[in-house]
């Protein structure tokens, strides 16, 4: 197999894992504190906005290509292995492809960072 293809196909397997992590969220067989970490990490990979901007050099890429996939990795082994693989079936068969959810919550972690250094570096007027 090329290595093109075999990149398609990870590309694939991410995808469908995302959206599975998501769908393990909401199953009331998944721990709650495993519920919670999945749906953050299956919202920020399906949001269109990164909370780190790809135009940043090296650590624009840096969450897609390293920090997302170990962390959807680490997330696919916490939830149990049958109830994964009912969720990946499902998954399969729906192919979710963005979030609105994911995108207004790294939007509003932008807007806090942005006030945040306003906040500490604007100019002080009464002193």
């Amino acid at each position: 197999m090329k290595a093109a293809a075999r990149l398609l196909l990870w590309a694939g397997t991410i995808r469908r894992d995302v959206h599975a992590l998501y769908l393990a969220a909401h199953d009331p067989r998944v721990p709650w504190y495993v519920k919670a970490i999945a749906i953050v990490v299956a919202v920020y990979a399906l949001s269109p906005i990164d909370l780190i901007p790809d135009f940043i050099p090296v650590l624009g890429l840096l969450d897609e290509a390293i920090l997302l996939p170990l962390a959807i990795k680490a997330m696919v082994r916490l939830i149990p292995p049958a109830i994964m693989e009912e969720h990946r079936a499902t998954a399969a068969a729906r192919q979710r492809r963005t979030s609105r959810a994911g995108a207004a919550i790294v939007i509003g972690l932008w807007m806090a960072f942005a006030a945040l250094l306003a906040w500490i570096f604007w100019p002080d007027s009464a002193g």
